[in-house]
């Protein structure tokens, strides 16, 4: 039934100018899902209030509730055509009315972490982009259908949800940014493993993968929980930033549909704070982020930093680094490149790293990993507070190329989190001594001992002298060919 509906939901969205990309449908039903939550929640709320005798004051005014304005219901729980809007008139109240009184939330809300604070956060970045109401009406029935009140039906949901955004991931426009997939981020989960009673934090938390897979983690090693720990991981575990409008809606939604009610995601340009400000009750036992590839920050933000460079990951690197508590873990995301480059920063920020955490394990991944991201990528794992004494590099080699049609899968991965809980070598898999490594560029651009494949990285200069040599070789064909044509 959920699945269908999702189906339904897109094909009418594709009828929509507005909605062109999987980015779009994905953006439109996440602020209808929410407000069907929101619904289902403060319902929730009130018959528990009214069991325990007490009256229970609604977020949301009569007129702005779901059940009012898209989802009336006769008295015998059927849908009232006859109160529901459509057409312009129901254009018209989304866009005049519901938007903007939606969006005050946020300068009433008593702080960013509280349900109020998000949906003026929601509200206030989004716009509806279903511009015709009979659309807009055919879609609200199908949201309407869906029951997502029990964890059975949320797990469903979550689902789906998380297939949208792969679709997303690989549907162009800067979707990519927003997934991470799903396997590797379960492996890194793994390694890492968070323990309860620990706060778990993602800077960059783009449609919160890592959250909501941790969670999932936490819930699946710890079956006999109290309520006291129940409420902890709703409330004092899951800790995200998120700069982009459209990835913080996911993510809360995803987190949401996970089963985490009023997710802690703060919608913010993580790297606007200066590491200097970061105190130690800012700071987080473990650290799980994939930060954007290739983003550049301007310099007044380059200045919040000590080793100043244009490259966002390298920025959230040391973000990460200083805001995890002595003894924290991480499990990082980054261009394999950060191994060998020869910038100033570069080399500073290796040294930083060796020298303030054990830098414990590498893991080098394919080509195709990131589907459409066009790099390849290392996950650095990494214990602060203890000097790096010995890195265990492992190459992974799923044994075939890796595209849209031939993802990554868990199975590529298990080798990966087997050997590495005893750092065991094998033919993908050695350790490296730190008083080897280079004490002028620090480089971890090292050779496979096993006779694998170099895990070292060609220059730009390379690159173009093999583009142009590529380049003149077309060429010549071509003038080849016009000569036998002629």
């Amino acid at each position: 039934m959920f699945e269908q509906a999702f189906r339904n939901i897109d094909d009418v969205l594709r009828k929509e100018a507005g909605c062109t990309t999987e980015l779009d449908y994905t953006e439109q039903t996440s602020w209808l899902l929410f407000l069907k939550y929101l619904d289902g929640l403060e319902q929730d709320r009130a018959d528990e209030a009214k069991l325990d005798g007490k009256r229970y004051s609604f977020l949301l005014d009569k007129p702005y509730r779901w059940e009012t304005w898209a989802a009336p219901k006769t008295k015998d729980g059927k849908p009232d055509d006859n109160a529901g809007m459509r057409g312009d008139d129901l254009v018209e109240f989304v866009n005049d009315s519901l938007f903007p009184y939606l969006q005050k939330f946020k300068a009433k809300a008593s702080g960013p972490n509280t349900l109020e604070y998000k949906i003026g956060e929601i509200f206030g970045e989004l716009k509806n982009r279903i511009s015709s109401g009979y659309n807009l009406r055919e879609i609200i029935d199908h949201i309407d259908a869906l029951r997502f009140r029990s964890q059975i039906e949320k797990h469903e949901l979550s689902h789906l949800y998380e297939a949208k955004i792969k679709n997303m991931g690989n549907a162009g426009r800067n979707g990519g940014e927003y997934y991470t997939p799903r396997p590797l981020i379960r492996a890194i989960v793994r390694v890492v493993d968070p323990q309860l009673g620990e706060k778990i934090y993602d800077g960059a938390v783009g449609s919160a993968g890592f959250l909501c897979e941790s969670f999932d983690y936490l819930v699946a090693t710890h079956p006999q929980r109290t309520t006291a720990q129940d409420k902890a991981l709703q409330e004092r575990t899951f800790y995200g930033k998120e700069k982009k409008s459209l990835a913080y809606v996911i993510a809360i939604m995803n987190l949401i549909l996970h089963g985490i009610e009023a997710p802690n995601i703060v919608h913010t340009n993580t790297l606007s704070e200066n590491l200097a400000d970061i105190q130690d009750k800012d700071r987080y036992d473990v650290v799980l982020a994939n930060p954007p590839f290739g983003g550049k920050e301007r310099p007044e933000v380059q200045q919040n930093f000590p080793i100043r460079t244009g490259e966002t990951a390298f920025l959230f690197l040391q973000h990460f680094i200083k805001i995890l508590k002595a003894g924290g873990r991480g499990g990082i995301v980054i261009k394999n490149t950060f191994l060998s480059n020869t910038d100033n920063a570069s080399v500073s920020l290796r040294k930083h790293l060796l020298e303030s955490c054990n830098l414990h394990t590498v893991l080098d991944c394919p080509g195709g990993t990131f589907q459409g991201a066009g790099v390849k990528t290392v996950v650095l794992f990494f214990e602060k507070g203890v000097k790096t004494r010995k890195v265990w590099f492992y190459q992974l080699d799923p044994g075939r190329n890796l595209g849209k049609t031939n993802p990554l899968n868990d199975a590529d991965l298990a080798e990966f989190v087997k050997l590495q809980k005893t750092f065991g070598d094998s033919p993908k898999s050695w350790s490296f001594d730190a008083k080897d490594i280079d004490a002028e560029t620090f480089d971890l651009s090292v050779k496979n001992p096993n006779g694998g494949e170099v895990v070292s990285h060609r220059s730009p200069q390379e690159i173009m002298e093999e583009i142009a040599a590529l380049d003149a070789e077309s060429a010549e064909v071509l003038e080849n060919i016009k000569g036998l044509l002629k």
